[in-house]
């Protein structure tokens, strides 16, 4: 079968996938350090160094430096996991683990998050080594172990015990770049400016003091109860940032 970036994408993520490197949240999973190796061993084959970092035994991160990195450019960082969510062979129709592609989509835990991207970060930068086509700024290219677990043992790790493989980094592209959407006709690759962020609550609830054997109506645990059902079905206004503001009208433009 003819070599073609796409083909080479599917077969990179399919691989990728049949490594199981299900993040359980402790140290009973089997680790990234196999998937590791299969990265490093892709960027060998076209003559692109690598490091592969442990910072537990069998949690491991990839690390290498491309592009020309004799210019003064600044870097751009290029990164994605290698860990995966569990997954429950039960709940699945296919075997999680198997890489099947059915009715022209490829099913396996990965596929969206996100051994999709490493393959197809993988396959472009085989595809460019290979013709010659080499960036002119300097390029990090990292894989990383335990992202969905918090990254402590990953994207944390590394930056922590190796600052410097970062230097003169400026922007960065990770997660999600595997999507698009057709909008008036229109191929989009959308790019994320903004994430949805996080805000602490401390609740308190007032009630009668009692004893557990008598029946009482005004319960402070009721109550505090009663508070999170109201949050939870309280419907929060969504409000688009300026940069979301700014698609949605170009997209009316072009519809």
């Amino acid at each position: 079968m003819a070599y073609t970036p796409e083909g080479e994408t599917l077969e990179i993520c399919r691989d990728l996938i049949r490594i199981d490197t299900s993040n359980y949240g402790d140290d009973s999973g089997p680790g990234e350090r196999k998937a590791a190796e299969h990265v490093a061993g892709l960027l060998a084959e076209v003559g692109i160094e690598s490091q592969i970092f442990e910072s537990e035994p069998g949690r491991a991160s990839v690390i290498a430096q491309w592009g020309n990195r004799s210019r003064l450019d600044p870097g751009l960082l290029i990164h994605g996991h290698l860990d995966v969510v569990p997954a429950q062979a039960a709940d699945w129709t296919v075997d999680p683990f198997a890489a099947e592609v059915v009715d022209g989509y490829l099913f396996g835990r990965g596929a969206v998050d996100m051994k999709d991207f490493d393959g197809m970060l993988l396959s472009v930068v085989r595809a460019r080594q290979r013709a010659g086509v080499i960036p002119n700024r300097p390029i990090t290219l990292v894989f990383t172990a335990d992202e969905e677990a918090g990254g402590v043992l990953g994207a944390h790790w590394l930056v922590e015990h190796h600052p410097e493989l970062f230097e003169g980094c400026t922007e960065a592209i990770g997660e999600v770049g595997g999507f698009s959407t057709e909008v008036g006709g229109q191929r989009l690759y959308l790019i994320e400016t903004g994430e949805k962020g996080i805000e602490w609550m401390r609740l308190r609830a007032r009630g009668t003091a009692g004893h557990g054997s008598m029946g009482n109506r005004d319960n402070a645990i009721t109550h505090l109860a009663n508070g999170l059902i109201a949050l939870g079905q309280h419907e929060w206004p969504a409000e688009p940032g300026p940069s979301m503001t700014t698609l949605l009208a170009k997209v009316r433009e072009a519809d």
